[in-house]
C-alpha cells in the first residue's frame, strides 16, 4: 500500500505526518480541525507551506528562519540534500513530565541508518533534561566524527536545546552563568554541552527538525527514548538488535 502523507493546518499539533493513526490524534475532537491526506511528500510540503496563515503562525516544515534570532526547521526533503556524511538525529521523552525520563539518538552516514543509541534513564527527570542529554551525546559522538575526517550535522526537535548551547550559552556564559530572569536550569550540563560545542562549532551544524512529523531519524530517536524509560537504563547504550526500521517505527512514540 502507497504512503500517504497528512497535512494537519489546524490541530493539537499542525505539520505533516505519515499515517492516519499519527493525524487523528492532532485532529480528533479538536475544533475547526484542518487536514487533508497527499499521496507524496513534495505535495504535502507544497501544500502546508503554501498555506499562508498556517504556515506563518506556527512555522512547521518552514524553509526560512522563523523569525530573527530564531531557528530554521529543516524538511525531511532538506535534510536528505543535505551533505554532511554523518548525520545524527536526537530525541528526549519524559512521561509524565516531570517523570520519567529517557533519551535516544539515530546514526545516518552517507544516509544510511548505521547505529541506535538509547539510555539515561532518569526516574525524577523533565522533557528538557532528557532532550538536552541526547544532544549531549550527539555532541561527543560528532567530535569523534570530526577526529575520523567526516562532516557532521546534528538533528533536534528542542529548540530549547539547540538554543541553549549555539545562543543564549553565549551570553550567560559573560555574564558568570547567570540570566537576568532567575536561574539557569540545568546549568551543570548546559556547561558541559557548552565547552563541548565551543570545540567544533566551526565543523558542524545543530539545526532544528519538528517531532512526529515523519522524518525518520527523529522518530527512530523517539522510539530510543521510550525504550529507554521503559527498560530503565542509565547507562547509553547502543542498540544491539538486528535493526528493523518498520519493527521499531510500530513501538510506542513518544
Amino acid at each position: 500500500m502507497a504512503t500517504k502523507y497528512y497535512v494537519v493546518w489546524k490541530g493539537r499539533e499542525p505539520g505533516i505526518f505519515t499515517d492516519w493513526p499519527s493525524c487523528k490524534k492532532q485532529i480528533d475532537q479538536f475544533p475547526g480541525a484542518r487536514y487533508k491526506s497527499y499521496p507524496n511528500l513534495l505535495e504535502a510540503e507544497s501544500a502546508f507551506k503554501g498555506n499562508g496563515a498556517a504556515s506563518k503562525s506556527n512555522g512547521k516544515a518552514g524553509t526560512k528562519a522563523v523569525k530573527k534570532g530564531g531557528l530554521k526547521t529543516y524538511t525531511a526533503i532538506e535534510i536528505t540534500q543535505l551533505t554532511a556524511q554523518t548525520k545524527i538525529f536526537t530525541d528526549g521523552g519524559c512521561e509524565p513530565n516531570p517523570g520519567e525520563a529517557g533519551s535516544g539518538i539515530a546514526v545516518y552516514r552517507e544516509n544510511a541508518l548505521e547505529e541506535l543509541w538509547y539510555g539515561l534513564y532518569n526516574p525524577n527527570g523533565t522533557n528538557n533534561t532528557a532532550e538536552l542529554n541526547a544532544l549531549h551525546q550527539a555532541l561527543m559522538m560528532a567530535k569523534d566524527e570530526i577526529k575520523k575526517g567526516l562532516s557532521v550535522a546534528i538533528f533536534c526537535d528542542s529548540k530549547y536545546s539547540i538554543q541553549c548551547v549555539t545562543q543564549w550559552a553565549v551570553g550567560w556564559k559573560k555574564k558568570g552563568w547567570k540570566k537576568a530572569g532567575g536561574e539557569i536550569k540545568n546549568l551543570e550540563l548546559i556547561q558541559d554541552m557548552f565547552a563541548c560545542y565551543q570545540e567544533i562549532k566551526n565543523e558542524i551544524q545543530v539545526l532544528h527538525v519538528n517531532g512526529h512529523v515523519g522524518v525518520e531519524g527523529n522518530e527512530l530517536a523517539d522510539r530510543m527514548s521510550i525504550l529507554a524509560i521503559e527498560q530503565g537504563d542509565g547507562e547509553f547504550t547502543r542498540y544491539r538488535k538486528a535493526i528493523n526500521i518498520d519493527e521499531i517505527l510500530a513501538t510506542r512514540a513518544g
